[in-house]
């Protein structure tokens, strides 16, 4: 009876190591699929990254201020398609269909080079250790505080994504003819508040916007000053298809300047897009766009808030995706 009692214990408890073991398996599985990004990510493996990246992106804003803004543009159309994974940056070929050519993205986003350049800079410091999603995730924010927004510690980790979504890039992305109710949507989709949607629409008081982007707004709508109007339809003829390439500055005062005109410029009706005024028309978002008016700081600190935020949506780390050699194709 004494030996069947211990057997039974026994069994019991290698029953119990059993369970612990497959526990700790399942919990390593977990931790590595979803591991966190963290800011001292590259510490060991490539600490010189920062420079490099930050020299490449100095000198392209030096030859043209407006690469800064289309550098953020690249970050946020990127994130918002299958999470910060260097998707966007992803060439078509014969066989793959990439989101340059999709209709937020095509003729319009633009930089590749200069994610090419600092690629080649950071591939010379460490060859194969930093992704593209990481580069673009730094040159976002070098890009904002060279033009003199503020400064944040960009969160590190991400592998490059193998695939790439056409079909999200047309229709995760905020069009510019979207009203209050559809960016709050598409934005709450990617697990961003409208209080986060409000202060990260801040980064267009950088860069410029094409004809065809504004068209129905300086000539279709009501809320807007129309003096500003009329100076949008100067070089923007009302026929479409004319002029569509045409560009005139998102923040009527200081386009290569970050800071909060941009929030002043919707209070007096001036906001170029259709979607940037929908911020400011007597709606639910009006009071933050006062606050953002009323206080730069307010704005800075929750544009990096809100730039922390997307940065994480869905990244692929761990041993999921890779580390492109290339950010235009797989490896």
């Amino acid at each position: 009876m004494i030996m069947a009692t211990r057997a039974a214990s026994a069994a019991r408890c290698s029953s119990s190591v059993i369970a612990l073991l497959l526990l700790l398996v399942v919990m390593a599985g977990t931790s590595s699929s979803s591991a966190q990004l963290s800011t001292g990510f590259y510490s060991y493996s490539c600490p010189g990254v920062y420079d490099a990246v930050k020299s490449v992106v100095q000198a392209a804003i030096a030859r043209e201020q407006r690469m800064g803004a289309s550098i953020l543009r690249l970050f946020f159309h990127d994130c918002f398609v299958q999470g910060c994974d260097a998707s966007l940056l992803l060439d078509d070929t014969s066989s793959f269909q990439g989101e340059k050519m999709a209709t937020p993205n095509n003729g319009s986003v633009r930089g590749f080079e200069v994610i090419d350049a600092i690629k080649s800079a950071v591939e010379k410091v460490c060859p194969g250790v930093v992704s593209c999603a990481d580069i673009l995730a730094i040159a976002a924010r070098d890009s904002v505080v060279i033009l003199g927004g503020p400064n944040w510690d960009v969160k590190v980790g991400r592998r490059d994504s193998t695939t790439a979504s056409f079909s999200g890039a047309n229709n995760n992305i905020p069009p510019p003819t979207s009203g209050l109710a559809n960016l709050t949507s598409l934005f709450a989709a990617q697990g961003l508040s409208q209080k986060d949607m409000v202060a990260l629409s801040g980064a267009h008081t950088i860069g410029q916007a094409r004809c065809t982007n504004f068209r129905a707004h300086v000539y279709n709508d009501t809320n807007i000053d129309g003096a500003f109007a009329r100076t949008r339809q100067s070089a923007c003829p009302r026929t479409s298809g004319s002029g569509d390439n045409n560009l005139a500055p998102l923040d009527l005062q200081t386009p290569t300047a970050f800071e909060n005109n941009y929030y002043k410029n919707l209070v007096c009706k001036k906001g170029l897009l259709h979607s940037d005024q929908e911020l400011f028309n007597g709606g639910s978002t009006d009071a933050q766009v006062q606050s953002y008016v009323s206080s730069q700081s307010a704005f800075f600190a929750d544009f990096v808030t809100g730039m922390i935020k997307m940065g994480g949506i869905t990244p692929l780390t761990g041993s999921n995706g890779e580390i492109r050699k290339n950010c235009r194709r797989i490896n």
